[in-house]
């Protein structure tokens, strides 16, 4: 949708989340969203419609899980907003970036209950009782910066959905902010693990008998070490459901006859389990094996 530019609240917003790159967001065009959805096609974002807000907030997510960028999720006030929180819930519970936009009540009509279009009690409690944190601003200036703190979170902490509501008049003011007040924020990198304990953790698996991993989420952004893991130690990798794909089931990850050395007569020691950190509480499903003759 392309309409008259006018630099509005919604404009900017959108602006913000373009230069976090988000090139693609799901959702519901309604009387209330339009000028979430008005920039969309000059700022070269793709909208997806569906049928549904729940299908918007679960399509954001898996979008989100290929791309490893957060899901974005645009609905109207009110039941529109209520049908994407059990996407949101799961994002919640699988700690995975997501960002809910939905305009609400303008300012000074809070709990106003005159039945109003979409008039929802407390839409900001209830997102805010299922995402991480939930934000409702009352400038640009406020919502943009909402859009900062959401991608500081899914930078420097355990990422999970956030909720950023504009009442419906900031939502269509025009505004004067800055190009600059929209750029990306470099944040610092989460702090490393501690060097004498990774030292610790690969002398322990280099030595044991029979190592195994097991591979969650978190393993989604080091396929490739794990993988290397795997193929060094001669490990059979086991995944969760979130870490699906993150290696293919037919590896056969061969024994690195260096660290088969190492193990020779270790055959009585504990057998010991890597577990890669992945915050999900996901159901293990079988991972690869490594190959024997008989398989051959």
């Amino acid at each position: 949708m392309e309409t008259t530019r006018k630099r509005t609240t919604g404009w900017v917003v959108m602006e913000a989340l373009r230069a976090y790159g988000i090139d693609t967001v799901f959702g519901i065009p309604g009387t209330h969203n339009l000028e979430f959805y008005r920039p969309l096609g000059a700022l070269g974002i793709r909208p997806v419609t569906t049928r549904h807000e729940q299908g918007a907030g679960y399509g954001a997510d898996g979008w989100s899980l290929q791309t490893g960028k957060p899901g974005v999720v645009i609905t109207t006030s009110g039941p529109g907003l209520l049908n994407a929180l059990s996407a949101a819930g799961t994002a919640y519970c699988e700690s995975r970036p997501m960002v809910l936009l939905s305009p609400g009540p303008a300012l000074g009509a809070e709990f106003a209950d005159i039945g109003t279009l979409h008039e929802t009690k407390d839409q900001l409690g209830a997102a805010s009782a299922i995402v991480e944190w939930g934000r409702r601003v009352r400038t640009a200036e406020e919502a943009v910066q909402a859009v900062h703190d959401a991608f500081e979170l899914f930078a420097t902490t355990r990422p999970r959905p956030v909720y950023i509501e504009v009442p419906l008049d900031v939502l269509e003011q025009e505004t004067e902010l800055p190009d600059s007040a929209l750029a990306p924020r470099h944040f610092a990198a989460p702090a490393a693990p501690d060097a004498a304990a990774v030292a610790a953790a690969a002398e322990l698996l280099a030595g044991a008998a029979s190592p195994a991993i097991l591979a969650g989420g978190g393993s989604r952004a080091a396929a490739a070490e794990l993988r290397a893991l795997a193929e060094r130690l001669g490990a059979p990798v086991v995944t969760t459901l979130n870490a699906k794909g993150v290696l293919d089931e037919s590896h056969p990850s061969p024994p690195d006859p260096t660290c088969a050395s190492r193990r020779a007569g270790a055959s009585r020691r504990t057998p010991t389990c890597c577990s890669s950190s992945a915050p999900s509480s996901a159901r293990p499903s079988s991972g690869h094996r490594r190959s024997t003759p008989a398989a051959a």
